[in-house]
């Protein structure tokens, strides 16, 4: 697989703890995801079609990284990868909605973990109360307005 973005060959170069550390996700996964990507981008354009001019599959993954793993806004990568916000946007959605598609990151639902753990036999639910703090109703705090006052 050839990678044709400059961040992504500098993020590469990195220590495998510094990559996990930056991105949150493994080297060796990072590579799972972009080759999953690489596949749903050929099968979107099959057909021909605009090829994209603003960013690569690589960088898109790994903005999508950054997104998640700094909290960054979209402002801030459309500034870092000279684009506008809603094509980060755009991007982020077709990263997230290809790896869903291709169902290998895929967690399990909810029935297949409670059948593979033991149910929990003892649940504590916290039910004690507490008191809301209101101001008292008395005619003491409110000042009354005079009838004649009003027009």
């Amino acid at each position: 697989m050839i990678i044709q973005s400059e961040r992504v060959q500098k993020a590469l170069s990195l220590s495998n703890r510094q990559f996990k550390r930056l991105f949150g996700v493994q080297r060796q996964t990072f590579n799972t995801m972009l080759e999953i990507l690489q596949e749903a981008f050929e099968k979107l354009h099959q057909r021909g079609g605009k090829p994209p001019t603003q960013l690569h599959v690589e960088d898109k993954l790994l903005l999508t990284l950054q997104y998640y793993r700094e909290y960054r806004t979209m402002e801030h990568l459309a500034y870092e990868y000279n684009t506008v916000k809603s094509y980060i946007h755009k991007s982020i959605v077709w990263v997230e909605n290809s790896l869903i598609r291709d169902g290998t990151f895929r967690l399990p639902g909810k029935k297949t973990l409670i059948a593979e753990a033991q149910k929990p036999r003892t649940i504590a639910i916290d039910v004690t109360e507490s008191p809301i703090e209101r101001p008292k109703k008395n005619s003491g705090n409110t000042i009354p307005a005079r009838k004649s006052g009003i027009r």
